[in-house]
């Protein structure tokens, strides 16, 4: 397959994630009419869409642009291309530091602190337990990723045992892939412009990384710091992400994937491409998740799940095919 140039490709997911922006604002079991509302300061929709759908909408965008990137980071970091926050179980090591901070009532600052020690110490038990004695392997990642999450699994089912009831229904909410409390994501753009502005300024390094640690090592790459920079990156788009909208699945693995697969290879162009199409893959999961049996809405992140499943199956099919650079 011929690949996309980098300036059209970027137009596409551009102009791809205005419309899905207004189709999320569109969505729901209220109709509103975005002309008559915008034009309109008097419209009975304009509320709905100031207060609830448009602070939900650039949540969902904001939260898959991160995962998105943190996928990325993690493929390279670790040359798998099936590493991705959730299947290496840092998604769940920020529920769990996550849900200690809700459990204990601290505020959203601890919940975030909290979020990102909890990725911080998934990723590095990832590390450890993958590389063990020998060299990292696809095989060795895969199981430690998956092991890794099970276990945080179990912690989660654990925490959730000894939650007070009254806590509990909105805890499963959220960890399924919350976003219907969303407010204004300042904090949260403010993480997604920092992480961006830094994997494009590493960028050049990380085409080096992805082709060869020796390689780039031979090229004057300071492999072991760059390492831990995405490391840190990577942990603190999921954590940040986490603290957002819960634990949801997927998107980190299906957005670099598919652009790979239209034959987006440099880092340059990867990485703002994964930042929009990720938007795009979470603003039109949740448009979904609010219309498919409203006025009831699904949780987010069931619906990244269903979608991002059937990939990994197809991918861990094809593993032996797959090359990350």
């Amino acid at each position: 397959m011929n690949p996309i140039r980098p300036l059209l490709l970027l137009g596409i997911l551009t102009l791809a994630a205005l419309v899905a922006l207004l189709l999320n604002l569109s969505a729901g079991s209220f109709p509103l009419d975005l002309v008559e509302v915008v034009s309109n300061p008097d419209a009975p929709g304009r509320k709905i869409l100031l207060e609830l759908r448009l602070p939900r909408a650039l949540t969902a965008f904001v939260t898959g642009a991160l995962l998105s990137i943190a996928g990325a980071l993690m493929q390279v970091l670790l040359r798998n291309p099936l590493a991705d926050p959730y299947i290496l179980g840092v998604s769940g090591g920020a529920s769990t530091g996550a849900l200690l901070a809700i459990m204990a009532g601290a505020g959203s600052g601890w919940l975030q602190s909290s979020a990102f020690a909890g990725a911080l110490l998934s990723t590095l038990l990832v590390f450890t337990l993958a590389h063990g004695h020998g060299r990292w392997d696809t095989t060795r990642l895969l199981l430690t990723g998956v092991v890794l999450a099970a276990g945080w699994g179990a912690v989660i089912s654990l925490l959730l045992a000894i939650s007070p009831a009254a806590q509990v229904h909105g805890m499963l909410f959220w960890l399924m892939g919350d976003l219907s409390i969303s407010t204004l994501p300042l904090t949260a753009l403010l993480t997604l412009a920092i992480g961006l502005i830094l994997a494009l300024y590493l960028a050049p390094s990380l085409n080096l990384l992805a082709a060869g640690e020796l390689k780039a090592a031979s090229l004057g790459v300071a492999t072991g710091r760059l390492r831990v920079v995405i490391y840190l990156a990577a942990s603190l788009l999921t954590a940040t992400a986490v603290t957002l909208a819960g634990n949801i699945g997927f998107v980190g693995l299906i957005a670099p994937h598919m652009l790979r697969l239209l034959g987006t290879r440099d880092y340059r162009s990867l990485i703002p491409g994964c930042a929009l199409l990720g938007g795009i893959l979470l603003l039109l999961a949740d448009a979904l998740a609010r219309s498919v049996i409203a006025p009831r809405q699904l949780p987010t992140g069931v619906l990244t799940a269903m979608l991002g499943v059937p990939l990994f199956l197809y991918l861990l099919y094809r593993v032996r095919d797959i090359r990350h650079d």
